[in-house]
């Protein structure tokens, strides 16, 4: 299904919009991010407010036509299996090698948290739900782009499957690559985002996040975690490393 002229329904967005409505209602309260009384941490915070106040949060980023679609290269880890990259978590990169070996049939996305009924989702449990393709330019945060078809489920699906409670403000993504990193609720129901396991018209490759990866296509590209695991929908924020590291959390574009 094409994301062009996507409307979104009022019943899809039950629960989410009220966590919208809360977030921008409360600017910058408990709803974002801490600044640990960082003063880069306090400029990261100003412009998510004034993107979160001025833009509207349902905004759609451009789509493209398939003959627009250019070659994009894998960036980061390119196999959690391989234990040379040193980035991999071994263990998790253990059981990406015998799931990946399996055609990743046993794979599971675990979701859990602030939610009413919690699941473990195969590839084909989310291949038979509401599918998503767009076409759309991925931004590195190195300086270059490309554009590429993603064909996956929207997040907020997944999220209303399981039954995300109205208190949910942030969404948390782990992955086989030891990455981990989380985004606010506007992000998580916008219908852009979504779970992707198909690109340029095939199943994912491994180097792009097989068998699964998130797509935040109103941020930039390292958002865009590879090789998803698990979800957690929580009410409080946490640094999962970028900050820490000193990556801005927010990286609207």
């Amino acid at each position: 299904m094409s994301g062009k002229g996507l409307m979104i329904s009022r019943r899809g967005l039950i629960g989410g919009l009220g966590s919208t409505s809360a977030l921008m209602l409360t600017g910058c309260g408990e709803s974002q991010p801490p600044t640990y009384g960082n003063i880069l941490r306090m400029g990261d915070n100003l412009t998510y407010a004034m993107q979160r106040t001025l833009l509207s949060p349902m905004a759609l980023v451009r789509e493209y036509d398939r003959s627009e679609v250019t070659s994009m290269p894998a960036t980061g880890t390119y196999d959690p299996a391989r234990a040379e990259l040193g980035l991999h978590d071994p263990q998790g990169g253990q059981d990406y090698a015998i799931l990946r070996k399996g055609g990743f049939a046993d794979w599971r996305l675990v979701v859990e948290g602030l939610v009413d009924r919690p699941a473990s989702f195969s590839l084909a449990d989310l291949q038979r739900m509401q599918r998503r393709t767009q076409i759309t330019r991925h931004s590195c945060e190195e300086g270059w782009s490309a554009i590429a078809e993603w064909t996956g489920v929207p997040l907020h699906t997944v999220l209303e499957t399981v039954g995300a409670k109205p208190s949910a403000r942030y969404v948390e993504f782990y992955t086989f690559d030891k990455m981990a990193d989380n985004i606010d609720m506007i992000d998580a129901l916008h219908p852009q985002t979504i779970l992707a396991y198909g690109m340029n018209g095939r199943d994912l490759p491994i180097g792009h996040g097989a068998p699964v990866r998130l797509r935040v296509e109103r941020q930039i590209g390292y958002k865009s975690l590879k090789y998803v695991r698990r979800i957690v929908v929580s009410d409080k924020f946490a640094d999962l490393g970028n900050i820490s590291s000193g990556w801005a959390w927010y990286n609207g574009i």
